[in-house]
């Protein structure tokens, strides 16, 4: 496109403001956000010097001054938003998980082939500049054959059993909030699992309030992971090879440093983290420029491995005994 992406931006919670300070903050263009209420979305937009608020989600995705739509809504409305506004002829960025489970993202990556628009799952770790480096690292075979990858994501978050972290209704627990990103992480590096193993301890909510997962993928690697929602941890990642490893520093999935040490445990290269913000603009730059390019999907993250994920995250929940209502 010779003109700017003109972003258009579905929630107004505390995620959407995140990525919105960011985009702005790297000259990218919000043109405007809607909301479920006309206040809502107009003290947003006002917040960040949007140009239009609308009331519903429905006026934003018919909006002919958006060419893309974020959605920012809670995990059980991804799906449906997502539909409304590829049905209206947007590019979409869907915040991760990109649905609630796996037949709702295949339907939204049908719908979005259907319609030629770039669709892509706000996974913003894939996109970050230390991950970009990893592959690199990878690629060039400093590490060998890379055989495990291993990450935690241990939080303490709000306890109140009505706050959706803890509520089933909401998409709730914390494999679709915190598992996701080192689950994604092992895929990226790994490829889909071919065996899962979950265990889970739950909250009197009827959510995971920990989860602990092992993979096996494609020729014999593994992939280990932990998160909890109620109890702070390192939340730092290490990717084993044979002839050496990755240590990445705490908050891994956020833009951040690691190091690179030989068999011997010789440091061979320091990564030092540039990025100051969270770092969400980086996934705005790949859905741009797929639109820019004419593409529909990203191959750092094609529609097929989120698809992939979400069945993964599925199978998961099926042997810890999680269910949402509705599915």
């Amino acid at each position: 496109m010779s003109q700017p992406v003109r972003w258009g931006i579905l929630g107004t919670g505390w995620i959407a403001e995140t990525f919105v300070t960011d985009l702005l903050a790297v000259g990218l263009t919000v043109s405007a956000v809607g909301s479920r209420s006309q206040e809502s979305a107009d003290a947003f937009a006002q917040r960040f010097g949007i140009p239009r608020a609308h009331a519903s989600y429905e006026a934003l995705a018919a909006d002919p001054e958006v060419d893309a739509i974020y959605i920012a809504t809670p995990h059980p409305l991804h799906a449906e938003n997502a539909l409304l506004a590829i049905g209206a002829g947007k590019h979409v960025l869907v915040e991760k998980p990109f649905t609630l489970n796996g037949d709702e993202a295949q339907r939204v990556a049908d719908a979005a082939a259907e319609a030629g628009v770039a669709v892509l799952e706000a996974m913003w770790t894939r996109f970050l500049p230390h991950m970009a480096r990893l592959r690199e690292i990878i690629a060039a075979g400093t590490l060998g054959d890379v055989r495990t990858v291993i990450a935690d994501h241990d939080q303490k978050l709000p306890a109140d059993p009505k706050h959706r972290i803890n509520n089933p209704d909401l998409g709730g627990g914390s494999m679709l909030d915190l598992a996701v990103y080192p689950i994604s992480f092992a895929v990226d590096l790994l490829g889909v699992p071919t065996t899962v193993i979950a265990n889970a301890t739950m909250t009197e909510t009827g959510v995971d309030r920990q989860t602990a997962l092992i993979f096996e993928h494609e020729g014999g690697r593994q992939s280990m992971s932990h998160s909890a929602l109620d109890a702070p941890g390192p939340v730092k990642a290490a990717v084993i090879g044979t002839d050496g490893w990755v240590e990445i520093d705490r908050w891994w999935y956020n833009p951040t440093s690691f190091t690179v040490y030989d068999a011997a445990g010789t440091v061979v290269e320091r990564f030092e983290q540039e990025v100051t913000s969270r770092g969400m603009q980086f996934q705005a730059f790949e859905l741009e420029r797929l639109i820019g390019a004419g593409e529909t999907e990203s191959p750092l993250l094609p529609l097929a491995e989120t698809v992939a994920i979400m069945r993964t995250m599925d199978e998961a929940r099926r042997q810890i005994g999680l269910r949402y209502p509705g599915e």
